[in-house]
C-alpha cells in the first residue's frame, strides 16, 4: 500500500475493506488524490491528511485536469470531510 493511501485511511478512520465514498460524488472511491500534486511543486511532505482526498476514478480524472474540479473547490470539499470525520 502506498504511503499516502495509508495516511488517508488511518487519518479518516477507514479500514482497507470499508466502503470509502468519493468526497465529490459519494460513489465508491478507488483513488487517493493529492489536492496539491507532488509533481507540481509538491514533495513527499504533501502526503498529509489535509492534502489527500478519496475520489472515484471519474472525479479523479476530472480533478487531474483542474478545470471542472479546481484545487480550491476540492480543498473546500475536503475540509468539510475532515470536520465530519
Amino acid at each position: 500500500m502506498k504511503k499516502h493511501t495509508k495516511v488517508y485511511l488511518e487519518g479518516m478512520g477507514y479500514d482497507i475493506h470499508d466502503f470509502i465514498p468519493c468526497e465529490v460524488c459519494q460513489s465508491k472511491a478507488v483513488d487517493i488524490h493529492h489536492i496539491t500534486p507532488r509533481g507540481m511543486g509538491g514533495s513527499k511532505h504533501r502526503d498529509t491528511l489535509d492534502n489527500l482526498m478519496a475520489l472515484c476514478r471519474m472525479c479523479h480524472a476530472i480533478a487531474d485536469f483542474g478545470v471542472d474540479l479546481p484545487q480550491a473547490y476540492l480543498r473546500e470539499i475536503h475540509e468539510q470531510a475532515l470536520l465530519n470525520r
